[in-house]
């Protein structure tokens, strides 16, 4: 029954320790060519291997090394199989705190600070208390969850919407087609942080946008394929929206010659906004499998038909 972790050397070294120490009675492997694939139950990496079903046909749980699992090609996976994404502090600590950031500099313009520093302008713009900021969030999973939670000391009118109903204390919580029009509506800062499913590629539109009152801004921080960046980059054109924090796009690395390099309304990272801490996923994994060698379903599950 081994684990086999594929992935850098260094996150490797500290799961190799960790399992060491906590589950010593589960063999742990990095190098796929020194142990029998037909020992293989367990397999967490980020690349997964093609043929999944013919390599290791007796595998029972696929690990993401990180929260997204839109990489794999689910066809691959053996019939028996469940998938597992990454749910771990380290992560949702580094997100959470990327979110914030965007969000203030959103709420205090620091887009068209920074192209009037450019141009050498003093001007002081006009600006919104905080309590009077109305912040959305896509997507009520964990992440979205903490991300809300550290922007309530902040004073902000708070929303989220996800596709089934959720009850989230502290928050306009909306659902379904008719509940995200609405939210859209009443929203200044839009954070997308869904997981991509086929119902929420391209989510991110000109129609999307179009329901967004004049003047509001976005966090992209979800998976690169929410997000129509031509749609997105002709609402800012037109000063539909105002601005706009961009962390994933598509493709990645994003084309040296992609306009969103350089557009004044545009703050672009190199998709940073979150990324696994290996301690902390160690032990999240750890006590995945303690759950999974006692029979209980473990934290991460994805469901198939939701995708997610």
């Amino acid at each position: 029954m081994t684990f086999l972790m594929l992935s850098y050397p260094e996150r490797v070294e500290v799961f190799r320790r960790a399992f060491a120490h906590d589950l010593p009675d589960v063999p742990f492997a990095s190098d796929a060519t020194q142990v029998d694939p037909q020992s293989v139950r367990y397999l967490m990496t980020w690349a997964f291997p093609d043929n999944l079903a013919e390599r290791y046909p007796n595998l029972e749980i696929i690990f993401s090394v990180g929260a997204g699992i839109d990489q794999v090609d689910r066809t691959s996976i053996p019939p028996q199989a469940k998938l597992v994404r990454m749910i771990e502090s380290g992560l949702t600590s580094l997100m959470r705190d990327y979110v914030v950031m965007s969000v203030l500099a959103l709420h205090r313009r620091l887009p068209a600070y920074l192209e009037l520093q450019r141009r050498h302008e003093w001007v002081n713009l006009e600006f919104t208390w905080a309590d009077q900021r109305r912040v959305s969030v896509l997507g009520l999973g964990e992440l979205g969850r903490a991300s809300l939670d550290a922007l309530k000391p902040f004073g902000f009118q708070l929303a989220g919407w996800s596709r089934s109903p959720k009850n989230v204390e502290g928050i306009r919580s909306y659902h379904g087609p008719e509940g995200l029009r609405t939210m859209l509506a009443e929203t200044d800062i839009l954070i997308c942080l869904l997981p991509l499913t086929q119902e929420t590629r391209h989510i991110l539109n000109a129609e999307l946008f179009s329901q967004l009152p004049r003047g509001a801004s976005l966090v992209q921080v979800g998976r690169g394929g929410h997000m129509d960046q031509e749609a997105l980059l002709a609402a800012l054109d037109t000063g539909h929206l105002e601005a706009a924090f961009v962390d994933v796009t598509d493709p990645e690395p994003l084309p040296a010659d992609h306009p969103l390099w350089s557009h004044p309304k545009v703050i672009l990272t190199p998709h940073v906004a979150a990324h696994t801490r290996p301690d902390t996923a160690a032990e999240a994994t750890i006590a995945n499998m303690r759950l999974i060698l006692a029979g209980k379903e473990p934290n991460g599950l994805v469901d198939p038909q939701r995708g997610y």
